[in-house]
């Protein structure tokens, strides 16, 4: 399964960290990243979307408010919530719109969560990234956190592009891009080094 495919492990640690000095630096300062996982399916994609561009103390409150008040964390559950409920939760009218058409898209069986990781990253894209409101940012980090892909970069993070910014002369898109692009096959372990990092010079860990 691809759980044990780890984005964490000793041999790609060495790989970059020999390839790349800031990853160097980062070890060496902070030690290594821990290898965030979580669940694939339902629960963690509807976290992932609560957590777009918002800090993740919030979108953790958000998250246990709405879960304390469902019987059951499910598509079918999202779905008999009233607008009044969702605000009750915290969520916004936006993300209780996304919340709702990716519950849809379950039961409507447009899309199988549990089948995705026998897809491959870009098939995965194209079916997440069908449901209104997961994008880019989102299917990434599912891809990552749930699927433990091991080469996927979040360009639309902010942390990421912040830290990178901090760390180099780069400051475009192109830039950016480019500076990524050196980081393959393991882009996924480098996102890592660059949130812990972020977090750790700001005392969020």
């Amino acid at each position: 399964m691809k759980k044990l495919n780890r984005i964490v492990n000793k041999p790609d640690i060495r790989k970059l960290t020999s390839s790349h000095k800031i990853f160097s630096f980062i070890k060496d300062k902070y030690g290594i990243p821990p290898n965030w996982q979580r669940p694939e399916g339902f629960v963690s994609l509807c976290r992932i979307i609560l957590e777009q561009q918002v800090n993740l103390a919030s979108a953790e409150a958000h998250f246990k408010k709405l879960n304390s008040y469902l019987k059951d964390f499910s598509s079918e559950e999202i779905l008999k919530l009233t607008d009044d409920e969702m605000r009750a939760c915290q969520i916004s009218r936006q993300k209780a719109k996304y919340l709702r058409a990716l519950s849809q898209a379950v039961l409507n069986n447009e899309i199988n969560l549990d089948s995705l990781s026998r897809l491959n990253p870009s098939e995965i894209r194209e079916r997440l990234t069908s449901i209104k409101g997961i994008g880019n940012w989102t299917t990434d980090i599912y891809l990552m956190f749930c699927l433990q892909e091991k080469d996927i970069f979040p360009l639309g993070d902010i942390a990421l592009i912040t830290t990178i910014k901090e760390f180099t002369n780069v400051k475009t898109e192109v830039g950016i891009i480019r500076f990524t692009n050196k980081l393959k096959p393991l882009r996924s372990l480098a996102a890592y080094f660059l949130w812990y990092y972020y977090l750790k010079e700001r005392n969020r860990i």
